[in-house]
């Protein structure tokens, strides 16, 4: 067995425009440290954005899209809590708050534990009650096993998002769920820290 391990972050908003936007920012993994961008549109039509070929190869082996773009992808911190992200065409800054119940929660285990393939294999069918369309194990394509072990989370209060030049509106949840993957990110906006872990 390979296993693959990718530490980082999982943004997840929605928008009045019915556009939501899942930002994935990684710092440490098989494949370095990068940022990639998952839109799905009013419409359905699933959008990635990633940096490079590599990455796209990845992603694309795993989670399923209608079209997907190489753009420069770029993540900052800024002030009050902002996360800035530009990939191609979008645009978003994303208002990152305190934690919610969850991350509270969370904050409380050890992280050995909570991104332990096992544990998120017990938790997965808890997340499906509580958290609508939220999913801690499922299929990674290609006869492979993923994992999703959340160490912390945080409220997302606000964001500002442009497609194309035009703006996508204000903050709504992510509803309806996002449909890449087996799962979605929970239906409040909320960035969560997490580790992947895909079985091969």
């Amino acid at each position: 067995m390979t296993r693959s391990r990718f530490h980082g972050e999982i943004y997840g908003v929605g928008t009045t425009s019915g556009v939501r936007i899942v930002v994935g920012h990684w710092t440490r993994s098989p494949l370095g440290e990068f940022t990639d961008v998952m839109i799905q549109f009013a419409d359905g039509r699933r959008l990635l954005l990633a940096p490079d070929e590599h990455v796209r190869e990845f992603v694309t082996a795993t989670y399923t899209f209608d079209d997907t773009e190489l753009v420069p992808v770029t993540f900052a911190v800024e002030p009050d809590g902002w996360r800035s992200v530009t990939a191609g065409d979008l645009s978003v800054r994303i208002r990152v708050a305190g934690p919610t119940v969850l991350g509270r929660a969370l904050s409380l285990v050890p992280d050995a534990v909570s991104t332990a393939p096992w544990f998120c294999a017990i938790s997965d069918p808890i997340a499906r009650v509580i958290l609508r369309g939220v999913r801690t194990r499922g299929s990674a394509g290609n006869d492979r096993r993923e994992y999703y072990g959340a160490r912390h989370q945080h409220r997302v209060t606000d964001v500002s998002a442009s497609w194309q030049g035009e703006d996508l509106g204000s903050l709504t949840p992510v509803t309806p769920p996002v449909t890449f993957g087996f799962g979605s990110t929970p239906a409040a906006p909320s960035v969560t820290s997490i580790t992947t872990t895909i079985d091969a």
